[in-house]
């Protein structure tokens, strides 16, 4: 089930990656419903999309992890 979730935030997130408070939104509601390690791996996949997309890199703050 977690997985399938994860799937479908980054489906989600492809599909709103045009508008970067659409994107940051829903970031923000992945941070509540991903665990840990899903967190970490959406970090990536996220610093993997902002080669192309430089304008979302923004929202990769909500992701750091202290």
């Amino acid at each position: 089930m977690a997985r399938a979730m994860f799937d479908y935030t980054k489906t989600v997130l492809k599909k709103v990656s045009f508008d970067v408070n659409l994107f940051t939104k829903e970031v923000l509601k992945a941070l509540n419903r991903l665990l840990p390690h899903e967190i970490e791996e959406l970090k990536i996949w996220i610093q993997s999309l902002t080669v192309k997309q430089p304008e979302l890199e923004s929202c990769l703050i909500y992701l750091k992890t202290e």
